[in-house]
């Protein structure tokens, strides 16, 4: 690999904030954990709880900070942990008689969060239940109605609708109280959460007339662009952009493919990789003598492989049970949060 750029600590401020958290159950699923939930705060992971644990823990050094104020934080977070394991395995069991089903693999999803958008102070919230990988029953706050996603939810909403005293609640807890936590978070991981970081920037190519990509690895936060230019003018034909992808050092990669088959070695300097992160630009010239052809036995190249199965292998536990989902936070509010499980227990 060549042309590496350098790497550089530069300030960031995140406009919109967000908090999410992720909850699923399943059956049918020996080797994974028959419930799971994450807490994400601007897509940083900040805790973790499973049935095989049983405790919420933290994920982040600086979530101990939310804790110094209340010894048994994190017990509390515990408590919660067990309870919603509780609610979900009883919903997809409910689930499962509901829809005629006995054996094979279900999963049950239930997504909660709320954004802040710290200059304007614009709040909004979610919530979302998904079941089999798709989507089940979801909750409007402007009109405080769930909104069914299919006939098989329609029950279930008529039914939570007409608890207007729990509607009232969720509108209350979303749009201030998980706000509030959301704040708190971010005060404590401020100095990690606003640092940018730039990435290396490298060209590969597998054979001569293969597509070149340019990938950059290393970047945070992940809230960044990548694409391919002539001149001045950003050119989309023949250009794949990848998605991006965690580093299991916290950090984030991304790549765009660009065919160039059409294209003489000699004209090649006339594109250009454009990485872009929080204002910040990285440009590298697709000069040809500069691109490393390669084949999938060097150690460069399984570089980028680990690096792609270490992401693989974090977010392992999720895609197998095909989803992602958030989770509505309790923070102090123990006694609601279980008044909430308690709530929607049945489906």
């Amino acid at each position: 690999l060549k042309s590496f750029l350098p790497l550089n600590l530069l300030s960031f401020i995140t406009v919109i904030h967000s908090l999410r958290y992720f909850y699923s159950a399943s059956s049918g699923l020996p080797d994974v954990p028959s419930y799971m939930s994450a807490g994400f705060l601007d897509d940083v992971q900040i805790s973790y709880c499973d049935s095989r644990n049983n405790r919420n823990i933290p994920k982040q050094d600086w979530m101990n900070n939310v804790s110094s104020d209340n010894s048994h934080y994190w017990e509390e977070e515990t408590l919660t942990c067990l309870a919603k394991q509780e609610t979900l395995k009883e919903n997809i069991e409910i689930a499962k008689l509901r829809l005629n089903q006995t054996g094979g693999v279900h999963v049950y999803q239930h997504i909660y969060g709320c954004d802040w958008d710290n200059e304007t102070g614009q709040v909004k919230g979610f919530a979302q239940i998904g079941y089999d990988g798709e989507d089940f029953i979801a909750l409007d706050l402007n009109t405080s109605l769930w909104i069914a996603a299919k006939p098989e939810a329609v029950l279930t909403k008529h039914k939570w609708d007409k608890n207007k005293y729990a509607l009232q609640y969720e509108k209350f807890y979303f749009l201030k109280v998980c706000v509030e936590w959301l704040k708190k978070y971010e005060r404590s991981g401020r100095r990690s959460l606003m640092k940018t970081v730039l990435p290396s920037v490298s060209l590969l190519q597998k054979t001569s007339s293969s597509p070149v990509s340019c990938l950059a690895t290393g970047f945070y936060p992940n809230k960044a662009e990548i694409f391919s230019r002539k001149g001045e003018k950003q050119i989309h034909k023949g250009v794949e952009t990848g998605e991006i992808l965690p580093n299991n050092d916290g950090t984030f990669q991304m790549s765009v493919h660009i065919d160039l088959s059409s294209v003489g070695p000699e004209d090649w300097s006339k594109y250009e990789c454009v990485f872009q992160l929080s204002g910040d630009q990285l440009w590298t010239p697709l000069v040809y003598m500069i691109v490393t052809w390669f084949v999938f036995s060097t150690a460069n190249t399984s570089i980028v492989i680990i690096a792609v199965v270490a992401a693989l292998a974090v977010l392992g536990l999720i895609a197998v049970i095909g989803f992602i989902v958030y989770k509505k936070k309790n923070g102090e509010l123990v006694n609601f949060f279980l008044f909430f499980c308690i709530l929607i227990v049945e489906l």
